[in-house]
């Protein structure tokens, strides 16, 4: 028992230690020539702008669902009119990031894995290889690049949709005018509460991207390894999201947070 606690305490860290590499790889490729322009391009159409229609929906339907929580929690105690500060807040420091980059990691994370891992045992990677150019700078970069573009942009979208149904759910339930949910919104949150959800959703892509990327490199075993590959990295990527989430919310307390 101990030698095989052992051995999956050593793969981890091996594989831990390969994507520290990987990452070195795509830094290194991302400051030297070429830059596949149009590949780039097409990564955020594809990666951005197609996930623009759910990330809303999921924006909207969390601030429904948390205005609804905690307006009849708080109507216990007569807190009403602290719904909108509470709700905005919520949204923009955790909620947005985390659900927007949890449902991109499901999206994105597996579509990258599937399609990198489909060219690895097909060997069309090596076919680029073969050419003379690097299958980092041709198939990473301009993944990761375009994730870590679109998931802060994603996220600020579904933390404004959130504000805004928070403030038609609270005029609908609790009879909260507009105009005193935004006041209340805008007075609590903060330049520094922005940035906070914005260096999250940055971070999270930077999780999301590189882990799906390396995997896909590493898929072998034909369409079952693709389907392993694809499982794999939806769930290491979510585990690795929260706790990330954990320490950067601590970072952003004891630095960001404490000059609102």
């Amino acid at each position: 028992m101990t030698s095989l606690k052992k051995t999956k305490f050593e793969k981890f860290i091996f594989t831990v230690g390969d994507m520290v590499i990987f990452f070195k790889d795509f830094v290194v490729c991302c400051f030297t020539r070429p830059f596949y322009y149009h590949k780039f391009i097409e990564q955020m159409v594809r990666l951005g702008i197609d996930s623009i229609t759910i990330t809303a929906i999921i924006g909207f339907v969390a601030g429904l669902i948390m205005t609804l929580e905690f307006g009849h929690g708080l109507a216990k105690f007569g807190g009403t009119l602290y719904v909108p500060a509470i709700v905005s807040l919520s949204i923009v420091r955790e909620m947005s990031p985390i659900l927007t980059s949890l449902l991109i990691a499901g999206r994105i994370g597996s579509g990258i894995t599937a399609e990198i891992g489909s060219m690895n045992v097909t060997e069309q990677v090596d076919a680029i290889r073969a050419l003379g150019t690097s299958p980092i700078r041709v198939l990473v970069v301009p993944k990761v690049l375009a994730t870590m573009l679109s998931l802060p942009l994603l996220t600020i979208m579904a933390s404004f949709l959130g504000i805004l149904s928070g403030m038609l759910i609270a005029n609908l339930e609790f009879g909260i005018s507009p105009g005193f949910f935004l006041n209340k919104a805008l007075q609590s949150v903060k330049f520094p509460d922005l940035i906070g959800g914005f260096i999250k959703s940055f971070v999270f892509s930077i999780i999301i991207s590189v882990t799906a990327c390396y995997r896909g490199f590493k898929t072998r075993d034909g369409t079952t390894g693709v389907g392993n590959s694809t499982t794999w990295v939806v769930v290491t990527a979510s585990i690795g999201i929260l706790f990330a989430d954990f320490f950067l919310s601590k970072i952003l307390i004891l630095t960001l947070h404490k000059y609102r």
